[in-house]
């Protein structure tokens, strides 16, 4: 009898594990869930690049994360590079943002995932908007990342 139970337990160890560990999705299986608002879109590297910069941001606690605290920062003419995920439904939560970083001249992209944004800013949890904040321990990538997200076209 206790021998049935504990073999039952280790399968259900292994079962949870298997769904706790993250699954890597390409690019392009991403792609697929994003909205149809979501211009202009990142590219495979500048995704990466821009996962990269949020990581350093967040050690060094430069980063503004979630819509309500974004939004707050940008009305406060804060300066940054806005990373959106392009995958957050409904549309209508951060639709308004946009028009918002075009108002004031900041710029902004969308990545294809939440959750990898939430994971790289060092959460558990899926995020949709992040503000990264210029710094100097950083600011050679910022640049970089500045200047490859400033010249993505704009969506008319």
């Amino acid at each position: 009898m206790t021998k049935v139970k504990k073999e039952k337990s280790a399968e259900r160890a292994a079962e949870a594990e298997e769904e706790a560990a993250p699954q890597e999705r390409s690019y392009h299986e991403l792609i697929a869930n994003v909205n149809p608002i979501a211009q202009p879109l990142a590219s495979k590297k500048l995704s990466k690049k821009l996962y990269k910069c949020v990581k350093k941001a967040s050690k060094v606690k430069q980063i503004r994360r979630g819509v309500k605290e974004v939004q707050k920062f940008i009305n406060k003419g804060e300066k940054g590079i806005v990373v959106l995920a392009g995958d957050t439904l409904p549309i209508d939560v951060y639709c308004h943002l946009p028009v918002m970083c075009e108002d004031r001249s900041l710029p902004y992209a969308y990545i294809p995932s939440k959750l990898d944004l939430g994971s790289s800013a060092g959460s558990k949890r899926p995020t949709c908007v992040i503000l990264i904040k210029p710094h100097e321990d950083y600011q050679e990538q910022y640049d970089e990342v500045l200047e490859e997200v400033s010249a993505l076209p704009k969506p008319l």
